[in-house]
């Protein structure tokens, strides 16, 4: 017999037991009234007949259990009346256990291929947690007797857990709910109504119930920790509340946060404030894509009604402009002004040399809690050959005083994408070269068309699906060396940039000497509430990921601090469900949530929406008219899942989407508020008025049609 008709055969087989339970009105002997008019029969039965009676109540509470039948709890209770608190307790324990193992094997064996087939990319965190430690939560969720235990049963079958696990887990969760309903059985003949059960010693006993689990998870997170900090001598007193190791953007804002609700930290820098975003990474690159696009409003003057003009410049003073705006950001980050704000900072290397323990030179911090935000830096790919040139990176880059005549930008993600068009506009022959199909791999396929035809139209030679095989220095000559479906491509430049990704700093400070685990993807590896396996020890930024953002870092680190200050006392789980970011091109790449491509890989039903720019009055009037907002929703629904930007100012546009999402407004919401005119944010409101069209009730209209004829006469 096929799966399919295995499958067919046990359901028909539960339909008809099912029916059978409902057809004999067999339910009316799972009632308190025929429980406590039965009674004094089934005892003498019981008493005449011990072993048949124990076997045959075992047997029906496994069915009942097992078919998710109403009866229970009163089969619970008429156990403890009828044999008493023990032999009722073990009968009880094992067949409700029983029967809830074999409800989770039906729904394994009927549903859980077909759930995980088409949710599988959306459960897979589920499934993560499920493998990591479902046992507890599992626990957790039968210490509650009034917790519908059948929707357990059914549930937990979807997921990976182990049938083992599950078994033995619910054996002990159900235990002292059991033994509270088999003692409030044995009571039987005082009790009128289920509602009596909630005498005053049963309502304590299930109050501790409630509180059960937030004392196991207390006690097992004091076990864990005990358990892993064991072999560490812990200080009688310590110097800090917390010590930050990295003063990027997510070290920046922990040590903030720590602060400002009196703690003593200290921040532990070995380069610059600032870290990264400030110095080598956001700050610069914005300054740099500003000045070149004031060149190619210059080449657009004819667009604007002005004489074509040319405009003069020093690439070295374009530099040196960067600079200059790196300088006006940086007392925003530095020293002074964290000093100020109650920070110790410490410029030094780093090392941790126990979880409470942080040396710097000479010295030795205490602290209770440590956060590291050491961030990432380029990844550069083994490419052979590349050793023999002075390549560029997002750190380097802004040493360059001299403009390239002829740039490889190694790359197509948002680095090497905003760097390839700069460059472009102050006029080096640039050759963009992509691995993958398309220029920015996580966007829709028609985004990546569009930047890679503005790309073209500006004289940027775009190269997808090449791959860097070597660099070669021949004659003086530095050649890139490519593979394009199976031919060699070769690439002449004067300067190449390496922008392919970055890679998470955790080397060089005394993670891997303390047994600190990392992930898969070479970052940290943290829980839910960013904390290392080290419970003391957490991380932010792109040292923990999953997303390399500042903003994303500024907001682990609420997360990170928090936790570390007051996770004794409550925890906080980062929140990624609204995450947006932005590739500041010209015209910008705007994104929040899901976008299309998304959405059809993982098999979730949803609409497309799409406001083009070209309609826009704002837009048409600055000469911006390109581009469109493209909103992704459930169908018939204004949820809103996701959306991208593509045009001017996509990134400001965004905003009022990323609070949407995050407070669960819908389009409806966004087109019923006034937008100024004429602006680009009205166009969030005309992007939702275009889901309003195509979702206009067209059977109501007509019958308002008619109403007004019948008005006219």
């Amino acid at each position: 017999m096929t799966g399919n008709g295995k499958k067919i055969l046990i359901l028909l087989a539960i339909a008809i037991l099912v029916t059978l339970f409902f057809v004999f009105d067999l339910q009316r002997y799972l009632t308190l009234t025929e429980l406590k008019a039965r009674q004094e029969a089934f005892q003498q039965f019981y008493a005449a007949n011990r072993f048949l009676t124990l076997g045959a109540y075992f047997l029906f509470y496994i069915l009942v259990t097992a078919l998710s039948l109403p009866g229970a709890a009163v089969m619970t209770l008429a156990g403890g009346a009828l044999f008493g608190f023990l032999p009722a307790l073990i009968v009880v324990s094992f067949a409700s256990t029983i029967g809830a193992t074999l409800a989770f094997l039906v729904s394994r064996f009927l549903l859980r291929d077909w759930v995980q087939s088409k949710f599988g990319k959306r459960l897979k965190a589920l499934n993560a947690g499920i493998e990591k430690d479902g046992g507890f939560y599992l626990f957790t969720l039968r210490l509650v007797p009034i917790f519908p235990f059948f929707v357990i049963n059914l549930a937990m079958g979807l997921t990976p857990m182990r049938t083992l696990t599950y078994y033995w887990v619910s054996q002990l969760g159900m235990l002292p709910g059991t033994a509270v309903y088999v003692n409030a059985g044995t009571q039987l003949g005082q009790i009128e109504t289920l509602g009596g059960i909630l005498s005053p010693q049963l309502l304590l006993s299930f109050a501790l119930l409630g509180i059960f689990p937030l004392i196991a998870r207390k006690g097992v997170d004091f076990m864990q920790k005990r358990r892993t900090l064991k072999d560490f001598p812990k200080p009688k007193k310590f110097d800090y509340n917390i010590v930050v190791l990295g003063a990027g953007s997510a070290g920046l804002v922990s040590a903030y946060i720590a602060a400002a609700v009196k703690a003593k930290v200290a921040l532990i820098e070995k380069d610059k404030m600032g870290g990264d975003c400030l110095n080598t990474g956001c700050v610069p690159s914005k300054a740099l894509i500003r000045s070149a696009k004031m060149l190619a409003y210059g080449r657009r003057a004819a667009e604007f009604g002005l004489q074509k003009s040319q405009t003069h410049f020093d690439f070295a003073e374009v530099m040196e402009r960067v600079q200059r705006v790196v300088k006006k950001v940086e007392p925003h980050d530095s020293v002074e002004r964290y000093t100020e704000l109650g920070v110790e900072c410490i410029k030094g290397e780093a090392r941790i040399t126990s979880p409470y323990t942080v040396q710097v030179g000479e010295r030795t911090l205490t602290t209770r809690n440590i956060i590291v935000a050491t961030g990432a830096e380029p990844f550069v790919p083994p490419i052979p050959g590349l050793d023999q040139v002075d390549y560029l990176t997002s750190d380097n880059l802004w040493q360059l005083r001299e403009l390239p005549k002829r740039l490889v930008v190694l790359g197509g993600g948002p680095i090497g994408c905003e760097m390839t068009q700069a460059f472009a506009r102050f006029g080096a022959q640039v050759t963009q070269v992509e691995m993958a199909a398309q220029l920015m791999s996580r966007e829709d396929a028609d985004v990546a068309a569009f930047v890679r035809e503005r790309f073209e139209a500006e004289g940027v030679r775009v190269l997808t699906e090449h791959a860097a095989k070597e660099v070669q220095v021949k004659a003086q000559e530095k050649i890139l060396v490519c593979e394009h479906q199976g031919q060699k491509v070769e690439v002449p430049f004067d300067a190449i940039l390496v922008a392919v990704g970055r890679r998470a700093r955790t080397t060089g400070f005394g993670l891997e000497e303390l047994g600190v685990r990392l992930s898969e993807r070479g970052t940290i590896d943290t829980d839910p509430f960013l904390r290392t396996n080290f419970p003391n020890i957490l991380c932010a930024g792109d040292v923990a990921g999953p997303y390399q953002f500042t903003h994303t870092a500024a907001h682990q680190a609420w997360y990170a601090a928090v936790n570390a200050l007051f996770g004794e006392f409550k925890k906080f789980r980062a929140d990624y469900s609204v995450i947006p970011w932005c590739t500041f091109t010209d015209p910008e790449v705007a994104r929040v949530g899901l976008n299309e491509a998304e959405a059809r890989d993982q098999n979730i039903e949803h609409e497309v929406t799409v406001f083009e720019l070209a309609e826009l009055d704002r837009a048409i009037a600055e000469s911006e008219d390109h581009g469109w907002i493209k909103i992704i929703t459930p169908p018939g629904k204004d949820k809103i899942l996701g959306v991208t930007i593509v045009g001017t100012h996509a990134g400001d546009l965004l905003a009022e989407y990323i609070l949407a999402m995050k407070h669960g407004l819908g389009l409806n919401k966004i087109l019923g508020t006034i937008h100024p005119y004429p602006t680009l944010a009205e166009a969030n409101k005309m992007a939702a008025g275009e889901w309003k069209k195509a979702h206009v009730p067209e059977k109501l209209l007509t019958w308002v049609e008619k109403f007004h004829a019948w008005r006219r006469g």
